[in-house]
């Protein structure tokens, strides 16, 4: 607990207010997770992330991107493909999403019994 700022409220200095701000939303955790192994292409994120629409796929990609998470490659072929790569500071958020998948086993232990 001794990186965690305690306050009385939540500033924008907060570490945790500022990660929760990057991941949030079911859907940006979960493309990171896809992205954690290495690159990918829009139709592989899209066929590994059931339910997410186009749409969302696409926003999700953008933010990440505009947050210096990954990176964006586009090649000239036809029809035109793109890959998109967790960058360095991306890749450090292995811990939190393997922290959370620990957690949410002893969730489901926990339901379980």
């Amino acid at each position: 607990m001794d990186t965690i700022k305690q306050t009385k409220g939540c500033d924008d200095e907060c570490p945790v207010k500022i990660t929760a701000e990057i991941i949030e939303g079911k859907w940006t955790t979960l493309v990171i997770r896809e992205l954690l192994p290495g690159k990918r292409r829009f139709s592989e994120l899209q066929r590994a992330l059931p339910g997410i629409s186009p749409k969302v796929l696409t926003a999700r990609l953008r933010l990440l991107e505009q947050r210096k998470l990954l990176t964006r490659t586009a090649y000239p072929t036809i029809p035109p493909t793109t890959e998109y790569e967790l960058t360095e500071t991306g890749r450090k958020l292995e811990r939190v999403l393997m922290e959370m998948a620990a957690f949410g086993n002893v969730l489901k232990e926990l339901q379980a019994s």
